[in-house]
């Protein structure tokens, strides 16, 4: 039986079926969840996709933080569920503080939709192990508020307990400069393009792996993103269920 993985839906969300189909090319069983439902029907995982959630308005992703979905992903999350937010994803776990930092305002204040390359800073978790080891990776990007922000300690903090999952990268692999280098669109803080929280289970990043799920689409570099995050998914309901039967056999 193939892993649930759901799938938020907000007013707005524009990647929600961008996401399903990459989730089944991995061999998932997307499920959509509703923005105004509490239950995340038994899912093994959560990706909060793309788009302009609430119509983005006041600032990205601060209006969907409040739908009921969000408490359960956070419930799901402290309890050590594993949360995936992309592009808009990201900003709405920002903005709930289940990642650290914000997204700010493109460095050049427009909207912004290319190809980018980023780097896999931690190989060994669940969101990046079966990256590969291509390097860069290249995806698209399409937001207007992704300039990652914290201040001075958070970022070293972050730094320092390998929290910085993805870097903004030149073709060649080098990191980007924080300004005026077009390898990193949006002026986020140290080129950081992804981060995760401290227990490990909760991540976002800007670029968009399931827009680059399959060699049809240009690139299927962002695949090993999605098949990361689906086996590593898997994994923990199976140790889930291994547990409760070893429990229920007592």
């Amino acid at each position: 039986m193939s892993v649930r993985i759901g799938v938020v839906v907000f007013p707005g969300s524009n990647c929600d079926r961008d996401t399903t189909h990459a989730l089944a090319l991995a061999g998932a069983e997307p499920v959509e969840l509703w923005h105004e439902q509490a239950s995340l029907e038994g899912v093994a995982g959560v990706i909060l996709p793309g788009g302009l959630a609430y119509g983005d308005y006041l600032r990205a992703g601060v209006i969907a933080r409040f739908s009921p979905v969000m408490r359960s992903v956070a419930a799901f999350a402290a309890d050590g569920g594993l949360v995936l937010g992309i592009c808009n994803g990201f900003q709405v776990l920002a903005e709930a503080g289940l990642v650290p930092g914000a997204l700010l305002r493109n460095r050049g204040l427009r909207f912004l939709g290319r190809d980018v390359r980023i780097a896999v800073e931690q190989a060994d978790t669940p969101f990046t192990h079966l990256a590969g080891e291509r390097r860069p990776l290249r995806m698209p990007i399409a937001h207007g508020e992704g300039c990652y922000y914290a201040d001075a300690a958070t970022l070293d903090d972050l730094e320092a307990t390998g929290r910085v999952l993805f870097r903004y990268v030149r073709s060649d692999g080098s990191t980007a400069g924080e300004a005026d280098d077009p390898a990193n669109p949006n002026g986020s803080l140290r080129a950081i393009a992804g981060v995760r929280n401290a227990a490990g289970n909760v991540a976002g990043l800007m670029p968009h792996p399931e827009r680059a799920s399959e060699g049809l689409l240009g690139s299927d570099d962002g695949f090993g993103l999605i098949r990361s995050f689906v086996e590593s998914a898997a994994a923990g309901a199976a140790a889930t269920t291994a547990v409760g039967t070893e429990v229920g056999a007592r």
